[in-house]
């Protein structure tokens, strides 16, 4: 060999590799960059790409042999199928989003079960998406969401921004707004009056033989019109402490159990003469629950204490929580039903269905 001859490079000598060698790797190299494709099924069953996808597609099209094979290959491969590539061709994502304020709140947990099961049995998913309890956030994420073209939008709560909107009805995606009532909504909505629980469990109490009585409450929207409502009415019927306002104790969303005792204990200060509160939420209640029996008031003797939500254990307490119910499972069935019909191109007769509310009597009150 020459002196003036360097040394093959390792790098020079891989590449001398006879080409039956670099070729898989190359192969390899772009399958795991890219992923598996229609195109690896294909060739793995030994059809057609387009008879893969009538399989895949509509398995009736091809013969029982065919179909076998592809779905051998579909299972050696692990290949999942490209949705946002079929729904551009369908214009259909089968996809419908949902959006509620937390995804930890027990309270928005029946509707979110039940949506998801209902839709799954027409061939829908269900993409869920936390909007928490500021308007920007809702904003930001529902033009995420109209971004992606989902067959539907499940709101919870009224859209109450205006360019969102603007959005959504010019997007023409069928939406449903829940838990709320409003005489016009964007498209469908499925709820109930904040300001009817209000009222209703104000004259409840009073019937009850209560007459002094203060509000632990969410500062959500929703929330503060239940507590607001609540106030009025409980004024109206007399239901405070000489000229002293409706004693309230405002807790940031989602709310706590931690958040309900802190309420009472401040509350206790303000107006100890209150016999009967009124809590945003179930969590709230039991909070105000423990710190009351902590510090040995009894309930309801001396406290009526008043939930909402209805949620799993407010009937295992001791004692049990008296409670408002709303019927998460009836909303949630009635909202997919709605998407699956307007997905499907049918009229809606009754577009606003208010499905009430229920106060559940129990030993707290």
């Amino acid at each position: 060999m020459p002196q003036n001859v360097p040394p093959a490079h390792p790098d020079r000598r891989a590449d001398t590799r006879n080409d039956d060698s670099a070729e898989p790797r190359r192969r390899a190299s772009r399958k795991s960059a890219g992923g598996i494709t229609l195109r690896d099924v294909a060739q793995l069953a030994g059809v057609a790409p387009i008879t893969a996808s009538r399989a895949l597609n509509t398995p009736s099209a091809v013969s029982p042999k065919v179909l076998q094979k592809v779905k051998e290959a579909v299972e050696r491969t692990g290949y999942v199928p490209n949705l946002l590539a079929g729904g551009l061709a369908s214009n259909k994502s089968r996809l419908v989003a949902v959006v509620v304020p937390t995804v930890i709140g027990p309270v928005f947990q029946e509707i979110v079960h039940t949506l998801t099961e209902s839709l799954a049995t027409a061939g829908y998913q269900v993409m869920l998406g936390q909007s928490g309890y500021e308007n920007s956030r809702e904003d930001a994420l529902l033009e995420a969401i109209i971004g992606r073209r989902p067959d539907g939008v499940v709101l919870t709560g009224i859209m109450r921004s205006a360019e969102a909107r603007k959005r959504l009805l010019a997007s023409g995606i069928p939406v449903v707004e829940t838990w709320d009532l409003t005489p016009t909504p964007i498209d469908m909505l499925v709820g109930f009056s904040h300001d009817d629980i209000g009222r209703e469990v104000a004259r409840y109490l009073h019937g009850a033989g209560r007459r002094v009585v203060a509000v632990v409450g969410g500062k959500d929207e929703r929330s503060q019109r239940r507590m607001n409502a609540f106030a009025r009415e409980a004024t109206t019927l007399g239901m405070v402490a000489g000229e002293a306002p409706v004693a309230m104790h405002h807790v940031t969303a989602p709310t706590t159990l931690g958040q309900g005792r802190k309420g009472l204990a401040d509350l206790l200060e303000r107006q100890p003469a209150m016999d009967a509160i009124f809590c945003s939420s179930d969590l709230l209640a039991l909070g105000v629950m423990i710190e009351a029996q902590s510090r040995g008031i009894r309930i309801p003797e001396q406290l009526a204490v008043v939930g909402f939500g209805d949620l799993e254990f407010s009937r295992d307490l001791q004692p049990q929580l008296t409670t408002v119910r709303i019927d998460g499972t009836g909303i949630g069935q009635r909202a997919a039903r709605f998407i699956i019909d307007r997905a499907a191109g049918l009229e809606i007769d009754e577009p606003i269905v208010d499905v009430g509310f229920s106060i559940i009597k129990r030993q707290s009150a």
